[in-house]
Parts: C-alpha cells; structure tokens; sequence
C-alpha cells in the first residue's frame, strides 16, 4: 500500500506483488538504492547492546501485508534470540488509527497469535470493514475476547500512546508503503516478497559488525 494512494480504497488491493523466487533471490546481494536504503540519520531503538530491532511496517487494510504475513511469520520463528522483532502499524491518515489501536490492544492482551492473522483474512477474505471502533469492538468480541476489557484496553492511554509513536516511526524510517521493514535504526527496506527478508538477512547480519 503505497501512502499517496491510500485514499482510494482503504481496503481494495492495491495492484501487484512480485514475489520473486527466494532461491533466486538468495544469489543476488542485496543492492543499496533498489534492495534497501540506508538512512541518513540513525533511528533511536530500545534494544539492547548485541541485539538488532527490526520494525516491520503494516496495515490491516494492505493485500500486501495480507500476502506477505504467513512469509514474514515463518521469519520470524526462524530468528535467532538476538533478533527483536516489533510489528508496527502504519498511519498514513487518522483513518488508520482504529487498526492501530486493534493491533496494541491485540499485543497488550497476548493474542496476536491468536488473531492477528485472523484480522487480515476478516477484512480481506471474509469482506468486512474493520475500520472502526465499533465493528472492531464488536468483531473481536465474535472471536470471544471479552468486549468490555478489550474495549477498556482499546481506548486506554497506553495504547493510544503506541498507536502515536508507531507514526513517529515510520516517519523516521520515512515509510512509503507497506509492508516494509525498518532494520537497526539503520535500513529501510520496501516490502518485495520473499526477497525482502533475504535483504532483511543481510542487513541484520551488517548490523551486528558495527
């Protein structure tokens, strides 16, 4: 989902992916300027020393994001210990800020694992509009999470607290579209399938030296 055309369908696909083969992927090193660019100023990150952050940018509403999940997921269970990953959704209007809120409040509840997934299959496979507070309120409650906490922690101080630095983050990772990953405060890489998470190896393992 690319920023400057999110405004004309919040939740229609917007064109293709390629998803090159990650075998072939593999045998190209990743190219700065086209694979991934290289920050002009260092991103603070909370991770310790040893350790990498990296932030994968997303939205709910994004069949991008919706493809690249079931990839990124089997990633992630693959990464070492001193790899720290945070999945972080995107604002591009206050339109998002609902979706936001769902995914924090997700986090603070521990089901991500749980729902996470589900919500990308509710919006684009089930059809349903889960860009607001009621129908999310009142779809989660459908998966048997209980409406009043889930509704307390939606509208909590903390996670809108969340919801606002996940934009300030993808400002400073200047994020165009999604999916994308920030990586060490360091790298930006544009969401291209599968190839994105051979770059995000290589980048990971690049950050380690410093």
């Amino acid at each position: 989902m690319q920023r400057r055309v999110f405004s004309r369908s919040l939740l229609a696909g917007l064109g293709g992916l390629s998803l090159a083969s990650p075998v072939l992927a593999q045998r190209v090193a990743p190219k700065e300027g086209s694979d991934f660019v290289r920050l002009p100023r260092q991103v603070p990150v909370q991770t310790g020393a040893g350790q990498v952050e990296v932030h994968e940018f997303f939205a709910y509403t994004c069949i991008h994001c919706h493809n690249f999940e079931p990839i990124f997921d089997t990633w992630i269970k693959k990464q070492p210990a001193h790899v720290v990953v945070k999945r972080t959704p995107v604002a591009f209007s206050p339109a998002f800020v609902p979706m936001q809120r769902l995914y924090y409040s997700l986090e603070a509840m521990n089901l991500v694992d749980k729902l996470h997934g589900k919500v990308f299959l509710a919006i684009h496979d089930e059809r349903q509009p889960l860009t607001t507070a009621n129908a999310i309120v009142d779809w989660v409650a459908g998966q048997g999470v209980d409406r009043a906490r889930f509704t307390e922690v939606f509208n909590s101080r903390p996670t809108g607290e969340k919801a606002a630095r996940a934009a300030e983050l993808q400002d400073l990772y200047g994020v165009e579209g999604t999916p994308a990953l920030g990586i060490a405060g360091r790298y930006y890489v544009n969401g291209q399938g599968p190839r994105t998470l051979v770059v995000a190896d290589a980048l990971i393992a690049e950050a380690r030296k410093a």
